[in-house]
Formats: C-alpha cells, sequence, structure tokens
C-alpha cells in the first residue's frame, strides 16, 4: 500500500466521520501503524497539499490538514464505484464514446483510457469504448475543456441477446477478471468466521480493512458492472462484492476504537462519530 492511497483511504474510511481533518501529529500517527515513517509521511502531504488536494491551517503550533473540495469529490466517486453496485434491469442500452486524440498527446489519451475504464467503459476498438450504464455526461463533465480532444457520444442497441454477450466477450476480459475474483474469495472468505468472531483488534483490525480496500479497489477499473444476462454462468464478481461489503463491515468497529485511541494519545480533539454505514 503507497503512502499516498493510504492518506485518502484514511479520510475516506474514519477521517471523514470525525470532522473530516486531522493534525499532522495524528495522521504521523497513523500511518505509522503502517510502517511508514514520519518523514515519509511530511513530504506526502506537503506534495499533496502542493498538488491541490490537501488544504491546511495553523492551531497554534500545530497544523491540521484537509481534503479540498475537489479531493472529497473524487473520493466520494471512487467510494461509489467501489461500493454500490448497479441494481434493476437493463434496457438493453449500449452507450459509446469515440475519441479522437492527437498521436503527440499521449498523457491526454491515457487520462482518457483510465478515465473511461473507471466509469465501467470497454474498449471495443481503438477509440471506441461502450459502456451499457449511462454515465455519458459524467464523461463529458469530466474531460470538459480538453481542447485537442474530440469525443462524439452515442447510444446504440445490437441485434440481440447473443449480439450483446460477443460486444461484452471483446470489451472486457471477463475470464481474467473472473480468476482474479476467485483470488480474492480464496483469500477473504476464509477469514470471515474470525472476523465475527472479534479475532482481530487494534492495529491488526485497521491494517486487515485498509489491505481489504487495496485489495478490492482497482476491481472497478475491470469489472464494468455487467448485466446479469451478459455475464458467464460462473461469475463470481457478485459473490466477491458481498465478501468484500461483509469483511469491511465486520472490521469496522475494531479499527474504528483504534483510531479513536491512536488520535486521542496524539492531542486529537474527541469528535464523536457520525453513522458509519460502512458503505
Amino acid at each position: 500500500m503507497k503512502a499516498r492511497s493510504l492518506v485518502f483511504d484514511l479520510f475516506g474510511d474514519y477521517l471523514r466521520y470525525r470532522s473530516g481533518e486531522v493534525r499532522l501529529r495524528g495522521l504521523i500517527a497513523l500511518m505509522g501503524s503502517f510502517g511508514v515513517a514520519e518523514t515519509t509521511v511530511r513530504v506526502v502531504v506537503t506534495r499533496l497539499r502542493a498538488e491541490g488536494w490537501l488544504r491546511s491551517r495553523r492551531d497554534g503550533r500545530e497544523t491540521t490538514y484537509l481534503l479540498t473540495d475537489e479531493a472529497w469529490r473524487l473520493l466520494d466517486e471512487g467510494r461509489s464505484r467501489i461500493f454500490v453496485r448497479a441494481a434493476g434491469p437493463w434496457d438493453g442500452q449500449w452507450h459509446m464514446a469515440i475519441y479522437s486524440v492527437p498521436e503527440a498527446d499521449r498523457a491526454l489519451r491515457d487520462q482518457l483510457r483510465k478515465k473511461l475504464a473507471w466509469l465501467g467503459f470497454g474498449q471495443l476498438s481503438p477509440g471506441v469504448w461502450i459502456s451499457p450504464h449511462d454515465r455519458l455526461d459524467q464523461v463529458e463533465a469530466d474531460l470538459a475543456g480538453q481542447d485537442a480532444l474530440r469525443l462524439d457520444v452515442f447510444g446504440s442497441r445490437s441485434k440481440g441477446l447473443m449480439a450483446d454477450r460477443e460486444l461484452a466477450t471483446r470489451a472486457w476480459d471477463l475470464d481474467a477478471c473472473n480468476r482474479a475474483y476467485a483470488e480474492l474469495l480464496e483469500r477473504y472468505q476464509p477469514r470471515l468466521e474470525g472476523y465475527r468472531a472479534g479475532a482481530l483488534a487494534g492495529r491488526e483490525a485497521l491494517v486487515e480493512r485498509m489491505e481489504l480496500i487495496h485489495d478490492y479497489r482497482m476491481f472497478p477499473f475491470r469489472d464494468p458492472d455487467l448485466p446479469p444476462e451478459l455475464l458467464p454462468a460462473d461469475w463470481l464478481g457478485r459473490a466477491a462484492h458481498e465478501v468484500f461489503l461483509r469483511s469491511h463491515e465486520l472490521l469496522r468497529a475494531p479499527a474504528e476504537v483504534y483510531v479513536d485511541e491512536l488520535l486521542a494519545g496524539h492531542g486529537a480533539t474527541p469528535v464523536p462519530a457520525v453513522e458509519n454505514p460502512g458503505a
């Protein structure tokens, strides 16, 4: 787990429910639970502040850090993709994004591909991406102002279910994703009983919960959350998602107790946690 990602995860899973801010020494203590050195924490928060993801204020001799509005927006967007699965029947409509980027602007092209993958689009052919979910407005909003980008968006239907399934297998590597889900289930499903029994507490519970999020966070890039009728019969995605949600919730209480005790021990003003449903 990279120190930069840990800062965002700690804000997203803990600090947002405890006033949404943290003193530097409290953050150093939290990051120390993962073996991150104080010097590394100071470098990371300085860079995040310079990049516009963190803001700070002085409280006497203390420095307090808060996420910026843009950082919260991206964190909330990411949380939705990780924790929420599409519900309801599919209307059979495919949503297409077709783009053109100058060959010299490779950075923009890479940014566009990552954004589309994160939003659940799959590459059907060079410059053509499809999704069963209507997120084209978000694509256009996130990419507004890119003068070098030519982006066209469409809605369309195929000839029928067999053609839809063929499109899905072309746009996404579902077999590889299913194997990755099997590995996640093999790792965490046997641990559920221990989580229920309270086998982990303190630092161990916090680290385990953060490792769980770290292991699961990349699936939204690979799994577009396809409608059931487009998925293989042996699809493990929904089962893996349920294990992730249950594990995340079962580890919540012991991890939060540890976070509260650690912050209180490093001069943080006690702030009652607001409702945290774990999702």
